[in-house]
């Protein structure tokens, strides 16, 4: 029985983790965006690579394989992380704008193409919980349920962003769900960093950041390495491992555990004070979440198509 826990509790794990992320990235912020994806891929990979290196030439891909690597670090490596901080940008970083808002949408873009590409089949009960998991990460974010509409010209722009971006991070669950199939999550997280840096660098040079990269202080560079080993390429491999034993649609509903985590860091790191819709709300996400944990053993002893 806690062997088809094991899923859940690695995603919520990862969860927690990008839930410091936001905290760290602050040191980050004089930097070009592009630039930190590209650098903290980069370091990522070279802490990565003693670990995995005899195994890196003995790994062997189908052309479809390669594919799924490239289309995953192009959306989730690359875009994803260039549309969502484009349109912090546009309303002015903003916490609780329509681009949280439209973030949120995430999940049914995993569900979907869950149901399209891995033909996922939902457990019995998952629909509630999942709809009670979705209104109640919207309740954790945005006190009272307001959502700031009014943060200039640029937020129809920002929402066009932000609807990419969780277009790229939603699909990119279930290319990463069918790389898994077939290979290890170790191998996979290698390689996916492997390929955004490799994408990212030209695209870094061709836009004129190029200069950038030596831009970021030995301090920086010392948060960059620290993202690496914690809310990045760690995170990562923590959450492919639970990926691998878990079906996309229970886990892109266990990553809303990110929202209400983050909440809780903003209230004890910088004097958040939550009103009570915010309270209930974050009781209601941590039982859904563990409705949705439980059908994981539902789908364990029923060897669900996806494993």
């Amino acid at each position: 029985m806690l062997k088809n826990y094991t899923g859940p509790i690695l995603i919520i794990i990862a969860a927690l983790l990008w839930a410091l992320d936001g905290v760290i990235r602050r040191n980050l912020y004089t930097l070009p965006p592009i630039t930190i994806i590209f650098l903290e891929h980069l370091i990522g990979l070279v802490i990565l690579a003693p670990f995995i290196f005899k195994y890196i030439f003995k790994t062997r891909f189908t052309k479809r394989e390669w594919w799924l690597l490239v289309l995953i670090s192009v959306l989730s490596g690359l875009l994803g992380t260039i549309w969502f901080t484009t349109a912090l940008l546009k309303v002015h970083f903003i916490s609780f704008s329509v681009v949280f808002l439209l973030q949120k949408l995430q999940p049914i873009f995993a569900i979907t193409t869950a149901r399209i590409f891995l033909k996922e089949k939902f457990e019995k009960g998952y629909i509630l919980w999942a709809l009670l998991a979705f209104v109640s990460a919207y309740f954790v974010t945005f006190p009272n349920g307001a959502v700031n509409l009014e943060t200039g010209e640029g937020t129809i722009i920002a929402a066009l962003y932000a609807l990419g971006a969780a277009f790229a991070w939603g699909s990119s669950t279930t290319f990463s769900k069918m790389l898994l199939g077939k290979v290890e999550a170790k191998m996979s997280t290698f390689f996916r960093f492997l390929f955004t840096v490799i994408i990212t660098l030209p695209v870094l040079l061709l836009f004129g950041y190029g200069e950038s990269l030596m831009a970021p202080t030995l301090a920086q560079f010392g948060y960059l390495a620290l993202i690496a080993i914690s809310t990045g390429m760690v995170a990562l491999l923590i959450y492919y491992k639970g990926l691998e034993k878990t079906p996309v649609h229970i886990s892109t509903i266990l990553e809303l555990t990110f929202p209400f985590i983050a909440i809780l860091i903003d209230m004890k790191l910088y004097g958040t004070v939550l009103v009570p819709m915010q309270w209930i709300a974050a009781l209601a996400l941590v039982f859904s979440i563990y409705q949705i944990a439980r059908l994981r053993q539902s789908y364990g002893e029923a060897s669900a198509i996806t494993e």
